[in-house]
Formats: C-alpha cells, sequence, structure tokens
C-alpha cells in the first residue's frame, strides 16, 4: 500500500504506526479481487479494514482488523459480540452504507469498491434491505405509506405501492393497523411495519442491527418466528448483529467479534476462511497478547487461562476454567413455571396461574 494511500486513509500517516502496520500487514488494495469471489455467496468482505480518524492522544481507532465474512444464498448469519467489538462498523461497510478504509465488500457478486455513490444506492435497492432496533418509521407516515415509501424511490406508481404494501401488511397480521402513525403502534407492531417495509423490494439480503434489542422476550418470540418463517419460505437471507444468544440460535452458525476480530464461529457449515488471519502475535506493554483466531479455537476459546511455564520466549497455557461462549446454543419454552411451579401444557407465553412470563431454557 503507497504512503499516500494509507495518509489519505488514516489521516495521520507514519504518526500511527500501529494503524500502518495493521493495514499494510494485509496489502489489500492492490490485491483484494486476486482472490476468486464466491458465486454461491450473496455478500462476501474479503479482508476488512476500517479505521477511524482521531485526534485523541492515543491515535486512529482500528475497528475492523482483516475481517472475511461470506453470508450464502438463503444462509442465516449472526454477529455477536460485546459492546465496542466492531459490530455496527461491520454491518455498516457490508451494507456499503460506509466505505472501509481498506479490503473490499461483494455484493451479489459484484464488486463495490469502485462504485460510485449511484451506482451504490442501486445495488442496495436490488439486493439488500435494512432492519434497525427501533424500527426507524418516518413519524408522519401511516403503516401503510412506510412500507410503500421503498417502491415510490424507485418510480413505482402511488398506486401499486399502497397496494402491494397492504398485502404485505396483512399478511405479516396489520390488516387493523395499516393507517395508524408510529406512535399509536406497540414496539412489535412498529417492528412488523419495518420488517414489511423491507421485504416490499424482495430483498436477497436483510441486514438488521439488533432487531429484537427494544422489545419485551414475548414480542421478541415472535419477530424470531416471523424471520423463520420468511427464512424458510421465501430463501431471504439473514445478518443479523446481535447481542441475543436467542437471536444468534436462530442463524445457521454465528461468528464472535471482538477488537475487530472473529475469534469463534459456532453452527453448521462452518467456514474456516471467516477465521483467517495472520499467525503474528502482538503483545502490547501491558502484557495484553492477540492470538489468531485459528489459534484461539485451538486452545479453547477465548476465557481464563494460567501460566504453567515461562522459560526463554516459550509458554504453556492451561485452561484456568471452563471457557464460556457468547454463544448458548438452541432454547425451547420452559415446561414448568419458575415461580408458582404451574406446568404449562400449551405454547403459552404467560403463565396462566400467576401471569409471569414463560421463560427460554436451554434445549437438550
Amino acid at each position: 500500500m503507497s504512503e499516500e494511500l494509507f495518509e489519505h486513509t488514516t489521516g495521520q500517516g507514519k504518526e500511527d504506526e500501529d494503524s500502518k502496520k495493521q493495514i499494510e500487514a494485509a496489502q489489500f488494495s492492490e490485491k483484494i479481487y486476486d482472490k476468486k469471489i464466491d458465486s454461491n455467496a450473496i455478500l462476501q468482505a474479503i479482508a476488512l479494514y476500517h479505521v477511524y480518524q482521531s485526534t485523541a492522544e492515543d491515535g486512529n481507532v482500528v475497528a475492523l482488523r482483516g475481517l472475511n465474512v461470506k453470508v450464502k444464498n438463503g444462509e442465516a448469519v449472526a454477529i455477536v459480540g460485546p459492546s465496542g467489538s466492531g459490530k455496527s462498523t461491520l454491518l455498516k461497510c457490508l451494507g456499503v452504507l460506509m466505505k472501509p478504509s481498506a479490503g473490499g465488500v461483494i455484493l451479489n457478486g459484484i464488486p463495490t469498491t469502485r462504485k460510485t455513490g449511484l451506482e451504490l444506492v442501486k445495488m442496495r435497492q436490488e439486493t439488500v434491505s435494512f432492519i434497525f432496533q427501533e424500527g426507524n418509521l418516518l413519524p408522519d407516515l401511516s403503516a401503510l405509506d412506510n412500507v410503500a415509501q421503498p417502491l415510490r424511490h424507485r418510480d413505482v406508481s402511488p398506486y401499486e405501492a399502497r397496494d402491494k404494501a397492504r398485502e404485505l401488511l396483512i399478511e405479516l397480521g396489520l390488516e387493523e393497523r395499516l393507517h395508524g402513525l408510529p406512535e399509536t403502534l406497540s414496539g412489535g407492531e412498529q417492528q412488523r411495519v419495518a420488517i414489511a417495509r423491507a421485504l416490499i423490494t424482495n430483498p436477497k439480503l436483510i441486514l438488521a442491527d439488533e432487531p429484537t434489542g427494544a422489545l419485551d422476550p414475548i414480542t421478541s418470540r415472535e419477530v424470531l418466528d416471523l424471520f423463520r418463517k420468511l427464512h424458510k419460505e421465501r430463501g431471504v437471507a439473514f445478518l443479523i448483529v446481535t447481542h441475543s444468544d436467542e437471536v444468534a440460535a436462530f442463524c445457521d452458525r454465528s461468528l464472535e467479534l471482538r477488537d475487530g476480530r472473529f475469534v469463534a464461529e459456532h453452527g453448521t457449515n462452518l467456514d474456516i476462511d471467516d477465521l483467517e488471519g495472520s499467525r503474528e502475535l502482538i503483545v502490547d506493554e501491558l502484557g495484553m497478547v492477540s492470538f489468531p483466531p485459528d489459534v484461539l479455537m485451538k486452545i479453547g476459546g477465548s476465557g481464563r487461562y494460567e501460566i504453567e511455564k515461562a522459560d526463554n520466549g516459550e509458554i504453556t497455557l492451561v485452561a484456568a476454567e471452563k471457557n464460556k461462549s457468547l454463544i448458548k446454543g438452541k432454547k425451547k419454552l420452559a415446561d414448568k413455571c419458575p415461580a408458582c411451579k404451574h406446568k404449562y401444557k400449551d405454547k403459552s407465553q404467560l403463565c396462566p396461574e400467576c401471569g409471569s412470563s414463560r421463560p427460554m431454557i436451554k434445549s437438550n
């Protein structure tokens, strides 16, 4: 990567050696498409980096560190991780709402790096839709008009757009709320309207940012059931950023993101390429070590480790406790109310005896 390109990317040039080392190591910009594009992937990112410019004493912030990820046609993938791990930055880059500092995003088989703003808008319209935590509905428009809005941006006639929006809202169980303003709708109803708006363009991929984060447990399960139906019956692919293990369990596979790197993968049809990275270990002044993801998987994943031996540049690590993962596996509705011990005989969400919400428990 040239000095000029690096200075343009980071905004600090040679002053930020850490950012430069992270980016130059991958040498993406000139070589990004040397790798074969996966024809089965609706979304693909290769060696994705993103650097936020900062005038703070610590310098620029490297939010994404050479990520590779694929979402195949009809696949559901979750991205999980703690706050500050880079999840929202990754989603914006994958949805081509923000250009990465280096690396490339391929949407529906087409590289996006050299596309103009108008070309990117068209690519998004033809391929991807977004669902956000708060719904992001236009407050002055009814549910019907909110859903119809994306089609109007495609020059579809108002009558046809409203007709298709009406059909979709009825399908999602909102026949009685067609003309309600967002402020009059419940949280679950607002999210269903947002889902209808995302679906009206017949997207091949939905990118969702904490889609159940603002919902109560029962409404969250209803939204997840709707996602399952769309995934199964319409073949819609999902990439979901979430803190919820229930949402992650809905997906075919889940990737754990920490400090801008994927550190583990769970589920079916795992793709080890998503964890591909440098074999270099970096130890900072405080003694913090960053392990390559594949090495981290081999030693048992993130968690606590004890140093058994340390001599002449060699160390031996032993797990201090059973490592815990953010992905807690599949869950099911509890058979018994934890409050009053009522035994459920159906799929009701509330206990008929004491009114408590029915919890989810880990399935065997």
